[in-house]
């Protein structure tokens, strides 16, 4: 056979991550639930027979690093039992374990056969607002273990030789608490995994199966040569340490992390963080591959291609028992959300040491939880918030940062769908870090009850410590929550907390700012009064936190920290 040329190897690379992104437009347009379908919290990759990821679209970067993993390790736990994908068969799993984040992520696996043989494997993930549990939404402050966060489907064949099984769908539709959405939002990935192996057999048609398995392993094999190159590039080779921190209920956890660089590989060692805890802020190995993998890729060249091939060139070494690989059955369900997040800024941490002047300050460092639910509904999302100072300009306001790459839900989509009224939408004053390149905004957005009573849950983080800043820069404001009472009382919340809701009650959710990068006194006066007639910060702030001894015309109060 003749030889696989470059032009023929682009056109087939170029057209699996097509795939992948036109799979996310099926499901996105298909799907009931407005959290997949407005916010996107979905993610589709083309896989190789192993399980190997060869293409994915630009989604959402926990779901991606940890399908990389979960995908081998689901075709592993088939085929030691003896289980075989034929053709038209879909598998289903929410086992963090196995499929890499929580429960909420329902992964769904299809093998593309093209002439009797195995071609690839097509997948995708989505986030199902509510899976049981102990409250709506399924992410709850209060789980000690995994069966309290909600229902867990080991792989199952939930469509067999083209034929889906409505008796497993009927059985875990009865087990949450939105059935419609549940089962409209699994359709909608069965439907997405259809489009995905329709495109890849027209490319087995058109190149040939043979030439196609030769192309995936080209593929891996170019990053990966990519990768050693561009680490050769860096020209740094050590060890660098670094730690940060995640807020239990009355203590902190610590995150280590040892980073080794060499001319051609890397490795992390998370030996020294703290043991799995009974909160479900443990996240399984498939998150901490996700994050790291995440954080390097950003740093070492955000440019270049994502697949297997990276991921054979960085070791990941995380013990097991610790809160970032725990032993099976600790609960997990913030860990996907709240963990990963750290583990990218303790990365990050370690590579400003290592390659100074191109990392940025740390970003909010939580995606804050909002799940509000009563009888037979459930609301859930994630925030945005202030990324980092970055050192060639300011962080990015009001923008979900690092691990998640959802959006907020509209609020017309919000009201429409949900007994909820947004009373309140905007940027947080004074919420940055100050710095040379201040950080970005967070976000407050309050929720009114307008229903009958309802429970709303909020898990998030940096409520006692905010963003760090670098090279001079100050920390971020850290996250605050309230309710307000119908009456007018107000009551402070803790960062993660469950609460009962009567009509009338507002609950306020104030997301962090990004840490400042560089000396806030060397601030261009420019850029200072420019923020503060935005109303981005108060003029006593801007007079104390960046060294300005006169106060800019048109100054609006003092904004809450």
């Amino acid at each position: 056979m003749v030889p696989l040329d470059r032009l023929t190897l682009e056109v087939i690379r170029n057209a699996a991550i097509y795939a992948s992104e036109e799979m996310g437009v099926v499901l996105r347009n298909t799907a009931y639930s407005p959290n997949i379908k407005d916010r996107l919290d979905h993610t589709c990759a083309v896989l190789t027979p192993k399980g190997e990821l060869v293409a994915q679209a630009e989604h959402i970067p926990v779901h991606i690093g940890s399908m990389a993993v979960g995908t081998r390790m689901i075709v592993g736990w088939l085929e030691e039992r003896g289980e075989i994908l034929g053709p038209g068969d879909v598998v289903m799993t929410n086992d963090p374990y196995l499929s890499g984040t929580h429960l909420n992520d329902v992964t769904l696996l299809k093998p593309v056969y093209h002439q009797g043989r195995l071609v690839a494997i097509v997948a995708d993930k989505a986030h199902h607002v509510d899976v049981g549990g102990g409250n709506p939404g399924s992410i709850g402050p209060g789980a000690r273990e995994l069966l309290q966060e909600g229902i867990i489907v080991p792989p199952v064949k939930i469509v067999e030789n083209g034929v889906l099984d409505v008796e497993i769908l009927r059985l875990l539709a009865s087990n949450v608490r939105t059935p419609r959405l549940f089962e409209g939002d699994l359709k909608a990935q069965i439907a997405s995994l259809n489009r995905g192996e329709a495109r890849i057999i027209e490319l087995a048609e058109k190149y040939g199966t043979d030439r196609l398995l030769e192309a995936w392993d080209e593929i891996l094999s170019y990053t990966e040569r990519y990768t050693r190159h561009r680490l050769a590039g860096l020209g740094v080779e050590g060890v660098w340490a670094a730690e940060d921190y995640l807020e239990l209920q009355g203590n902190i956890a610590v995150i280590r992390a040892s980073l080794e660089l060499t001319s051609d590989s890397v490795r992390v060692d998370y030996s020294g963080s703290s043991p799995q805890v009974d909160e479900p802020l443990n996240a399984v190995y498939g998150v901490t591959v996700a994050a790291t993998v995440y954080a390097l890729k950003t740093v070492v060249d955000p440019d270049m291609p994502v697949n297997h091939g990276f991921f054979r060139v960085v070791e990941i070494e995380a013990p097991e028992g610790t809160i970032v690989n725990p032993r099976y059955g600790a609960p997990v369900a913030a860990g996907n959300t709240e963990t990963s997040q750290r583990i990218v800024d303790v990365v990050y941490r370690a590579l400003a040491q290592a390659l100074p002047g191109r990392v940025p300050a740390a970003s909010c460092g939580t995606m804050t939880n909002v799940m509000i639910g009563g009888s037979g509904w459930a609301f859930y999302e994630t925030l945005g918030c202030g990324s980092g100072g970055r050192p060639v300009g300011d962080g990015v306001d009001g923008v979900h940062t690092n691990m998640t790459n959802t959006l907020n839900t509209p609020v017309e989509r919000l009201e429409i769908e949900y007994p909820l009224l947004v009373v309140k939408y905007e940027l947080r004053m004074d919420s940055e870090g100050p710095g040379l390149h201040r950080g970005g905004l967070g976000i407050t957005r309050a929720y009114r009850v307008r229903g009958g009573r309802a429970v709303v849950t909020i898990v998030s983080e940096r409520c006692s410590r905010g963003p760090w800043g670098l090279e001079g820069g100050k920390p971020g404001s850290p996250s605050k929550h309230w309710l307000v009472r119908s009456d007018g009382g107000r009551i402070d919340l803790p960062c993660k907390t469950s609460i009962t809701l009567e009509p009338g009650d507002t609950v306020f959710v104030n997301t962090p700012g990004g840490g400042g990068y560089g000396d806030p006194c060397n601030r261009p006066r420019k850029a200072i009064v420019e923020d503060v007639l935005d109303g981005k910060i108060s003029g006593d702030r801007a007079q104390r936190e960046y060294c300005l001894n006169e106060a800019p015309i048109g100054v609006r109060g003092s904004g809450d920290r």
